[in-house]
């Protein structure tokens, strides 16, 4: 009797022939990912914190925020657990540019010796950070553009520069929706669309009627409500002509003012500034809310965007009213319960027609697609590219290593 299998087919890549013969485990190669982060952990909860708390379930994680500007010189390092950690740099005030870059530079090569971090993935969300990692030499490169940072206010001039060189260096290129797609495809051979997803189940509470958060719960009704960062993508004019046309409307804005002047905010008797809230608090605000609002300006800094919001908004069980933002209409804008409207006129008439009715007819396809775009099948997704460039790499390593001894 033959000793040999009997061959059923050919292996359809490399790395799978690499599997067959036993060159490859099913484990990817690196242990370690260091992410690059513009944003804070402890901001706003979104993409960032949804992808990298579902990564340290693969990986250990290390998630570099921007610097802080004290009286101290020094590197952080918060653990939130035993897999994900926050790093923090510390900066005195009045550091040159040149001297933070290698201040950052001296505490990551700190930190790469100290936790024996020796082979692991460089997660990007913002391209300047370039400007202290050009050395480390990672076992691959993820650059997970979520937004257009160039076209954001106070954006750095030499971002563009540093993009090009992230994109020549990254092996896989996410983007945050389609129109961001869109307008990277051609410029790296590896480009993947992963769009807002959503945490069903967390949003999903607020169908359940809960109480109403205690700040909320003296305003009166009809309540439209936008949940997010206050900055230069809304519309702040259209909103205060709302709430001028509509007095008998209360609009509530939950989330951060950044970037612009909270003095310019437009304000009256029916406009409620709550301030930013904890991620776990949310659905009881959307819970008590009849329309949910996307207000945005239609300019330079709103052309990508694929608002997470929407599909939270919709988890939730409330109607939607959206400016005509690309990614926005292509995805959710066919019929009720999302509004598509210009203006504060059709604003006005679009919330008028959802407060009458919420799109009853519509939400069976709503819920079926939002069952549809999960984090943790959005993680999945891109772990599987993540760990099929690993599986590349240590091919291209073991051959490399065969050829020199052979």
């Amino acid at each position: 009797m033959s000793n040999h299998q009997p061959v059923t087919g050919t292996p359809a890549t490399p790395q799978e022939a690499a599997k067959s013969l036993g060159l490859i485990s099913e484990t990817p190669a690196a242990q370690d990912l260091i992410c690059f982060s513009h944003l804070r952990w402890n901001f706003v909860y979104q993409r960032p914190q949804h992808l990298l708390s579902r990564a340290s379930r693969h990986f250990r994680v290390w998630f570099r925020e921007e610097p802080v500007v004290d009286n101290r010189s020094w590197l952080e390092v918060r653990p939130v657990n035993a897999q994900l950690n926050i790093l923090v740099p510390h900066l005195p005030g009045g550091t040159d540019a040149q001297t933070q870059q290698t201040m950052q530079r001296k505490w990551l090569d700190e930190l790469l010796t100290q936790h024996q971090i020796t082979d692991f993935v460089a997660w990007y969300y913002t391209p300047m950070a370039l400007n202290f990692t050009e050395h480390i030499q990672p076992r691959l490169t993820v650059y997970d553009c979520m937004d257009e940072l160039s076209a954001f206010r106070g954006a750095p001039p030499q971002l563009r520069e540093r993009e090009k060189q992230l994109l020549q260096q990254a092996k896989l290129v996410f983007t945050g929706g389609q129109s961001l797609y869109e307008a990277k495809k051609n410029l790296h051979p590896s480009v993947h669309a992963f769009p807002s997803s959503i945490d069903n189940h967390h949003f999903g509470q607020a169908r359940l009627g809960l109480a109403d958060p205690a700040d909320q719960s003296s305003l009166a009704y009809p309540r439209i409500g936008f949940s997010g960062v206050i900055d230069e993508r809304l519309d702040i004019a259209l909103l205060g002509e709302l709430a001028k046309r509509r007095p008998d409307w209360q609009f509530v804005l939950l989330g951060p003012v950044v970037k612009i002047d909270p003095a310019s905010l437009p304000q009256g008797p029916n406009l409620h500034y709550l301030g930013m809230k904890a991620y776990e608090q949310l659905p009881a605000y959307f819970s008590n809310w009849q329309v949910a609002l996307l207000p945005f300006a239609l300019n330079e800094s709103t052309r990508f965007i694929s608002p997470t919001k929407t599909p939270e908004y919709l988890a939730a069980g409330l109607p939607v009213v959206s400016s005509p933002i690309r990614d926005v209409v292509s995805t959710y804008g066919e019929c009720g319960p999302v509004w598509i409207a210009d203006g504060a006129e059709e604003f006005e008439r679009s919330i008028a027609a959802a407060l009458a009715d919420p799109g009853s007819m519509c939400w069976k396809r709503i819920d079926a697609q939002l069952a549809q775009s999960s984090w943790q099948q959005t993680w999945k997704d891109m772990h599987d590219l993540i760990e099929d460039q690993l599986q590349v790499a240590r091919l291209s390593q073991f051959s490399a290593t065969k050829a020199v001894t052979v």
